[in-house]
């Protein structure tokens, strides 16, 4: 099938290139002329044939939001937009229905997968009426790791974000889970080769995961961090998880304290989040702080 893929970053120049490996067509657009197929969002959808799919993955909230803007004046009726970034649910809803005055389809799809995704494929939770699900679909295929699980339509319009906000607050809990681990093992006198006790943990033991496989990359790297400043940023979705949980009176005190501990990183050289900073850098690319 074709595909129009707007926004060519760190995640999706390499979903072009994954779809592409499985036999489909991609013009992508970027600002970036360097990176793109197309100069514009007018010829991009000027050589897509009907009924039209285009893919975006720009930054949450006004850059999504414009680009939608420009799109609804473009497509045609039994076009779908998807919304592969990480916008928050509540903007789904408001998408679909500005959209569907038009005629166009609309589908939210949470895209888990960092600068791994190319080898070993995206994890992607979608939202959406099973009609613009259905045209997508050959790209979810494309996307998604190799065997059964990995895709999941997650249920109507805003479904595929809202768990993959959920998805990133659980993986806030669990870094800080091993940070806080290891800088307990850092600090006492008795163990001397905290490294090879995680590599240790990586096979046999119940808290094995890829997460632990990347904490041992980044050990490996810098055995104590000790060139990172114990900074870490938080993209947003470990906030929204907090106010949905608040909003539906679920209780989340460890990845609601795991977001707090991102706030206390602003304030002091926290060792902890010098492990949060490289596991973030491990699996999704994302920058780190030099001392």
């Amino acid at each position: 099938m074709e595909l129009g893929l707007v926004g060519l970053g760190k995640m999706g120049g390499n979903m072009r290139e994954r779809i592409r490996r499985a036999g489909h067509t991609v013009l992508g657009y970027d600002r970036n002329a360097d990176l793109a197929d197309v100069h514009s969002l007018e010829e991009l959808v000027g050589k897509l044939s009907g009924p039209r799919v285009v893919w975006v993955m720009v930054p949450a909230g006004e850059p999504t939001q414009s680009t939608i803007d420009q799109l609804a004046k473009l497509l045609e009726p039994g076009d779908v937009v998807v919304d592969g970034g990480n916008s928050r649910w509540t903007d789904d809803e408001k998408h679909a229905e500005e959209l569907a005055a038009q005629g166009i389809g609309f589908v939210d799809c949470g895209v888990s997968g960092g600068v791994w995704g190319l080898e070993n494929g995206y994890a992607l939770m979608y939202g959406g009426d099973a009609e613009n699900v259905a045209k997508v679909q050959p790209v979810f295929d494309a996307l998604k790791p190799e065997g059964d699980f990995g895709s999941v339509h997650a249920g109507k319009v805003g479904a595929g974000h809202f768990a993959k906000m959920v998805h990133n607050g659980i993986e806030y809990a669990m870094m800080q889970a091993y940070a806080e681990g290891w800088e307990l093992l850092e600090k006492v006198d008795s163990v001397e080769n905290v490294r090879e006790v995680f590599r240790s943990w990586q096979e046999g033991t119940v808290i094995r995961s890829w997460l632990l496989d990347l904490a041992v990359n980044a050990l490996d790297e810098d055995e104590h961090l000790g060139d990172l400043r114990g900074y870490a940023q938080d993209s947003g979705e470990g906030r929204w998880t907090v106010e949905a949980a608040i909003d539906n009176a679920v209780p989340l005190p460890a990845i609601t304290a795991s977001l707090f501990a991102r706030f206390a990183s602003r304030q002091e050289d926290s060792p902890q989040m010098k492990m949060i900073a490289a596991l973030r850098n491990q699996f999704g690319g994302h920058a780190v702080e030099k001392k």
